[in-house]
């Protein structure tokens, strides 16, 4: 960026979970280059706490997006809506990234009235038309951290290593720290992440149960599984399926719970979801399981051994494969196990993972 350093800068990424962790290095390239310059962000109110108290992070907005999808037949909704409008303006952005890629959040990045908004130049929706500057993704920048970075140096960002933080909290830790010990689990835990958004992401059920049994036997760690509360259910399927116990948190840990849980964990096993980026971006030992996502898109950032999928760098740039060889189905127990072995070394202690960057 020539002239005048940014004093005020916005990153607009509401959602979702595993996204908002690879956006992390761009806020720390952002607050690196630009010491000065106050950061927000705009984000929905179910990730906000991941975010809470991040040391490169000054200010949190919050996106209601179920609240302000009526603002057309709510004047509660209208109202809210027209308050966060007015927020943005009043913010005097210098830099707007906007690393959804939507209409919404194309939109939002306009109202902002700032001179320099950053954005896809292949946005969805036509998000792009909102852009003053659009930024292509290449070959060169097919991981989303790549590109995210990629976005933030055209703004003229100089210190783009790429670096995850988490916020820590004492308070936080503690509490897992008691839940842990209120399921009668030592220090020696793997976390099994079975649950995705998309049906089409989660590994079949039975298979994490046999998995489960494999570890248990050969390393004789603990299983802990977590997800909303809505999976809880399906993580008792793991338990009904299988022969050894664990211990089902699903719906008893936050986002930012989440944090602690997976650090101090030996390994994390996970489809492509949130908890299981939070995991990589810890730097935990994490086997990641795909299914038609991309991972040359979305891996565990700089750690190929992490990775368990069919064709996993020759996939192109495409967000999503639609071949039938890419369905997670096609993944086998023994395939995932054997990622797991390599994670973790000869006396049952984690291989040291590299760092996610």
């Amino acid at each position: 960026m020539t002239g005048e350093e940014p004093k005020r800068i916005l990153i607009i990424k509401p959602s979702a979970l595993g996204d908002i962790i690879l956006a992390l290095p761009a806020l720390s390239a952002l607050k690196r280059s630009f010491p000065e310059a106050g950061i927000s962000w705009l984000v929905r109110p179910e990730f906000a706490e991941l975010l809470r108290g991040h040391s490169d992070l000054d200010e949190i907005i919050l996106f209601d997006r179920k609240q302000l999808a009526k603002w057309w037949c709510s004047g509660e909704s209208f109202n809210a809506l027209w308050l966060l409008i007015n927020q943005l303006k009043a913010e005097h952005f210098d830099l707007v990234f906007d690393f959804q890629g939507l209409f919404r959040t194309g939109y939002f990045s306009w109202v902002t009235g700032c001179k320099r908004r950053f954005g896809n130049a292949q946005g969805r929706e036509l998000a792009h038309l909102f852009y003053t500057d659009k930024i292509s993704q290449d070959a060169s920048s097919i991981h989303l951290v790549d590109y995210y970075l990629k976005m933030v140096a055209a703004a003229g960002a100089k210190q783009c290593e790429a670096e995850f933080k988490l916020s820590e909290d004492a308070g936080v830790a503690e509490k897992i720290d008691k839940l842990l010990k209120s399921q009668g689990v030592n220090d020696k835990y793997v976390v099994l992440v079975p649950g995705a958004a998309q049906a089409n992401k989660r590994w079949p059920i039975e298979r994490f149960a046999e998995l489960a049994d494999k570890i248990s036997s050969r390393f004789g760690m603990q299983i802990v599984a977590t997800g909303s509360q809505g999976e809880r259910e399906y993580i008792e399927a793991i338990q009904t399926g299988g022969k050894i116990r664990l211990a089902n948190l699903a719906g008893k840990t936050t986002v930012r719970e989440l944090i602690p849980l997976m650090r101090k964990a030996s390994l994390v096993v996970s489809n492509d979801t949130g908890p299981g980026h939070i995991a990589a971006a810890a730097g935990v030992p994490t086997v990641m399981i795909f299914g038609p996502t991309n991972p040359a898109r979305v891996c565990p950032y700089g750690r190929p051994e992490c990775i368990v999928a069919i064709e996993p760098n020759e996939r192109g740039m495409k967000a999503d494969s639609y071949e039938p060889r890419h369905d997670i189905t096609h993944i086998t127990v023994e395939q995932v196990f054997e990622t797991v072995c390599r994670q973790i070394g000869k006396n049952g202690s984690p291989s040291t993972p590299l760092r996610a960057g």
